[in-house]
Formats: structure tokens, sequence, C-alpha cells
């Protein structure tokens, strides 16, 4: 049997790990692996190279992916469709591991609706995908989150400074919920609930007036505020699948802060540093225990599935399923961080 995996979307650490355990897999059953370069843009552009037991040796540690990605959109270009299609019958692909977010597996939804056999493996340091308790990505980001508070609080705490720090969470303020969490913010803003300046700064007011004299804010990409209820973008242009570039709301509310209470601000992007680095320990046994998955279902030829995390057991949902919501913050795991505000 020939199978193909393709990366797509944001990368984030496990991408390799899961390369490898389909690769490692497949070869004790017999099966050909081809991998994709580049996500769905590979598919168009017929760009791939060969899989086997060397190239996906000694890969479980980094980060990225090698085989590349992008956040390309087929069924947004004239024909894409078809080029995919065709292309896959030139590679001779008898079934397709999408490896990606809900914009990837999408595609890979639409896909099998039109006869390809695919599987997907969820993928986001979001963790906004449905039907799954945890996408691998997300630990390792949360860790670099955690760690940068570690080390802003001994500037902030020296300068008795306010430090603003902006992280991703488009839609779902997982990573700023977590992060902030573990790493000790004195206050978390996520786009699942609206918040106000004051109520920022009466907080960031109590603590310095018991003797704390610097805060911690985290603040999710896509964090809104209450009276507009408009997120703050870098630009206007959308990707192929209709996304804005977000940024600027840290920027924004350490102004507001400063202005408003006096206090010194500074304002901290973490951007694609959450992206980077090798995967935590949990994302490199989580991305395995995918790829295994992935290839039983392979097996079975029990296509257009999702593998997912139920509780500590891996299952398989329909891709449909997998895709056709985002998940948002469990707000009682946000009730407990806010035990810690102000």
């Amino acid at each position: 049997m020939n199978i193909g995996i393709l990366t797509g979307g944001g990368d984030c650490p496990g991408l390799n790990s899961v390369i490898r355990a389909i690769v490692k897999k497949t070869s004790k059953l017999g099966h050909h692996v081809v991998g994709i370069r580049d996500g769905w843009k590979g598919l168009i552009d017929l760009n791939f190279i060969e899989l086997n037991t060397g190239s996906a040796s000694g890969i479980l540690h980094l980060g990225g992916t090698i085989l590349g990605t992008s956040r390309t959109n087929p069924f947004a270009k004239e024909g894409g469709p078809q080029k995919v299609m065709d292309n896959i019958k030139k590679l001779g692909i008898d079934a397709l591991v999408a490896i990606g977010g809900d914009d990837t597996l999408g595609v890979a939804h639409k896909l099998y609706g039109m006869g390809i056999n695919t599987i997907g493996v969820p993928k986001t340091i979001d963790n906004d995908l449905s039907a799954t308790d945890f996408t691998f990505g997300f630990d390792s980001a949360v860790n670099i989150v955690m760690n940068a508070l570690d080390n802003l609080h001994s500037t902030a705490e020296s300068h008795h400074r306010v430090m603003v720090v902006e992280v991703m969470g488009r839609h779902a303020g997982w990573i700023a919920t977590y992060g902030g969490l573990a790493g000790g913010a004195d206050y978390i803003l996520i786009p699942e609930k609206p918040f106000t300046i004051d109520e920022v700064c009466d907080s960031i007011k109590r603590r310095h007036a018991t003797g704390r004299t610097f805060s911690i804010i985290v603040v999710a990409e896509g964090a809104v505020l209450e009276e507009t209820e408009v997120v703050i973008t870098k630009d206007v242009k959308k990707d192929a699948f209709g996304h804005v570039m977000l940024g600027g709301v840290g920027k924004f509310l350490c102004t507001e802060i400063e202005k408003r209470t006096g206090f010194e601000c500074r304002d901290v992007v973490l951007g694609h540093l959450q992206r980077g680095g090798s995967p935590t320990a949990f994302d490199r046994i989580l991305a395995t225990r995918y790829g295994i998955a992935a290839v039983d279902l392979i097996e079975k030829k029990d296509f257009g599935k999702m593998v997912a995390l139920r509780g500590n057991q891996i299952v398989a949902v329909s891709l449909e399923e997998g895709v056709k919501r985002a998940k948002t913050v469990d707000m009682d795991v946000y009730e407990i961080a806010k035990t810690f505000f102000g």
C-alpha cells in the first residue's frame, strides 16, 4: 500500500514525532510512504520525497516538520481540488494522512467526500479542535509561555513594572489560561471572556495597594474589549483560509494601563517562539500514539476519521466531528485561574 503524509498550517513541536511513528509502523507492515512537501501545496505542485526508516530516524526530538508546511487551501485556488486529485492518482497514494488543525483537516474532510481515503491527525498549539481532549503541540507551547513568565517575574519585580505578555489564541484562550496559570500570572485575558480596561487596572491597583509593586498580565491575541468585541489586528489581509493576522492587543493594553494607573508598563509578544523548539515528553508521546493509531485506521480501511484523545484513550472520530466547531476554554479551569487575579 502507498501511504502519503503531509503537514499543513502552522508548525509546532511534535510533527516529526507523528511522521516517525507512521513511517516506523508502516515499514513493519511492508507499506511504502511518500512525504508531501509543504502541506496541500505539495499536492498541487507535485512536490514530494520518499520516506523510510532512515529518513525518519533521529527526528523524534526535533521541532518543526521535516516535510515543510504552508497555509495553502486547494479549494481557494481555481482547479486546485482537481490538481490534488490528479496528483494523488499519479503518486498512486492509497491512503493520505493529513496532520494539521481545523483548516488542514477541513480540506481532508472535503477530499474524503470526493472519494480520497483520508485520515486526520489533530495538531494545533491552540488546542481548539473539538472531539479531542488535547492536541499535540499545546503542551510544548504552554511550557514555553510558563518559562517566559518565570523569567519575566524577576525583571518585573526588580523594576516595579507591569508586564503584559501577548500569546497566541485566535478564538480560544487555552495557551493563555494554562500558561498563565502555570506561570503565576496576575491576570489572564482570553477571547471567550470580553474584558474592560477598568477591571484590569483596578486589579493592578489592588495589588499595588497591598505592597506588591509588579504585575504580570497574560493576554491571548484574540482577546476583545467588552464594549467593542472587536479583535485587534496587524493587517487587514487574509490568508488562504480567510484569517486575518492578529496582534497588537498587548501593546494596546500596556499603553492604557500606563495611562490610567501611572505604573510603568512593558509589553512582550512571544509570537512564533511558542511554535519552536523541541516537543515536551507529553507531546512526543501523544504524537507518537496518534501516528500509530492513524496507521491502525489505514489497516482497517476506516477512512474519513481523525484520531483523538479521550481521557487516556486514543479513539477514532469522524473528520466532520473533528472540525465542526472550535473548542473553547473550559471555564472551570479559568475560574481556578481567577482565584489568583489581583
